[in-house]
């Protein structure tokens, strides 16, 4: 069963919520504490009712007074939980693109985890909130064939709930083939087929690869391919596989290959917290064997640190 940390809270009262954040924010200092009792325990429908009902109390825009308020990465999380979900989507591609350098990790963490439906949406609110086009953009920023795989994924045409035995093998050997021959030609394959075959095809084709080749896929694809293309390769068998774990891994690196990588968790937290932060708090624990929690609490400190943890929901014994 796939469970986000947040909720849509009981009792709910907009107009009750919009006046508690105003006084919060006009105060002498900011109240950062109502700022987090608050935007953290609504679920996202609820906080952009209370941003209206903010509109209409104080004629201004929650967003810009808490970007006002607020400084660092305490603003980043507050801000981010403003957002629907496809215009966070699209908030941080635009800024992995055309921020100073590329952050292709951000944009292969977005690309490589969701649905049709989510990419099809963000596409729109890109449009609608940077009046550009997300393919056009990703062409210009990133090349080679870690463009043509990002450009594939941001289509959205991936089959869905679609599986047929009787091709599987067919496919993996295409893969194999892929991974051995390692031409242009076979990296268009390998990239269509990894970007366009349904999840439950997929999982067929990766068993039937372990089978032709005796080796797992992700292994195969480490030894054959490098830099952003094989990170993206990885990425797209990994969600196939368990996307709770494949961003349980990525929190982790997040944490501690970076020396805590404020935007990764951020992003990830905000963005899996309705949909499966629960799941993604379990592979951690059971993973890397100390919760995602505790890692947290070690690495951030004051209202940032409050902040991750009250989405992150976890519990004192998780501690």
């Amino acid at each position: 069963q796939v469970q986000g940390t947040i909720f849509p809270a009981p009792n709910f009262n907009p107009v009750m919520d919009a006046q508690l954040l105003g006084g919060a924010l006009q105060g002498i200092s900011c109240e950062k504490d109502v700022l987090i009792d608050i935007l953290t325990q609504r679920c996202n429908s609820q906080r952009l009712m209370i941003a209206e009902a903010y509109r209409d109390m104080y004629g201004r825009d929650l967003i810009t007074d808490l970007k006002e308020n607020l400084s660092h990465h305490f603003k980043e999380v507050m801000v981010g939980l403003m957002y629907p979900p496809a215009s966070y989507d699209a908030h941080e591609l635009w800024h992995a693109l055309k921020g100073v350098d590329t952050e292709e990790k951000c944009l292969i963490d977005i690309l490589a985890s969701r649905s049709n439906m989510e990419i099809f949406q963000m596409k729109e609110a890109y449009l609608m909130q940077y009046n550009s086009d997300l393919q056009q953009d990703i062409d210009s920023e990133t090349s080679g064939h870690f463009r043509d795989t990002l450009m594939n994924l941001a289509q959205g045409t991936r089959m869905e709930g679609y599986a047929d035995p009787s091709t599987a093998a067919q496919d993996a050997m295409i893969l194999w083939e892929a991974c051995q021959q390692k031409t242009g030609e076979h990296k268009n394959m390998l990239q269509m087929i990894l970007c366009n075959k349904s999840y439950q095809q997929l999982w067929m084709v990766f068993q039937e690869f372990q089978n032709i080749s005796g080796q797992d896929i992700v292994d195969a694809i480490n030894e054959c391919y490098d830099g952003y293309f094989q990170e993206l390769l990885v990425a797209i068998v990994l969600c196939v596989r368990d996307k709770p774990s494949y961003f349980a891994y990525r929190l982790y690196n997040a944490i501690h290959d970076f020396g805590f990588h404020n935007k990764t968790v951020i992003r990830i937290l905000i963005a899996r917290s309705e949909i499966d932060l629960m799941n993604i708090r379990q592979r951690y624990k059971e993973r890397y064997g100390k919760s995602l929690f505790h890692d947290i609490k070690h690495f951030a400190s004051g209202h940032y640190e409050s902040a991750l943890l009250a989405i992150c929901a976890g519990d004192a014994e998780d501690y």
